[in-house]
């Protein structure tokens, strides 16, 4: 079953169970989803799908920083509920210690050896751990490997 499919069993299962939190939750990314699909002209991989929860993710995040720093709780907290619920989306995440092996490989493979080669590096990167990883730690990585 795709990630999308699963998406929708987990909607209509929302529905039938009354849940309007989780509910709106799945709407907004099957929303996020159907609008990159149709703008694009394209129907979307579970690649792309688990790019855009990331993406929802990173803005759930911000958003709880800056209801915090508000002092609006109850804003934040629903935030992070969301963020809860996305995050069942993604696929495991990698540690820090096999992210840097895996950048490792992807340096010896690219033959980067400066800083000059971080942009293809990361190229290679973003294709191959792509929601496996958050991409401020895999630029970390880059920069530590490339600066070593």
């Amino acid at each position: 079953m795709s990630l999308k499919d699963r998406i929708t069993e987990d909607m209509k299962n929302a529905m039938r169970a009354h849940q309007a939190e989780r509910l709106g939750t799945i709407r907004m990314l099957q929303a996020a989803i159907k609008q990159r699909e149709v703008d694009e002209r394209i129907t979307l991989d579970d690649v792309a799908v688990i790019a855009i929860v990331d993406k929802l993710i990173k803005q759930r995040k911000d958003s709880v920083a800056a209801y915090t720093q508000g002092g609006r709780k109850d804003l934040a907290d629903k935030e992070s509920a969301e963020i809860t619920l996305l995050e069942a989306y993604l696929p495991a995440r990698l540690s820090e210690a096999e992210v840097a092996v895996q950048i490792k490989a992807i340096v010896a493979e690219a033959g980067a050896t400066s800083m000059k080669d971080m942009g293809k590096v990361m190229g290679l990167a973003k294709t191959r751990l792509a929601g496996k990883a958050d991409m401020g730690a895999i630029s970390a990585a880059v920069k530590a490997a490339l600066a070593g």
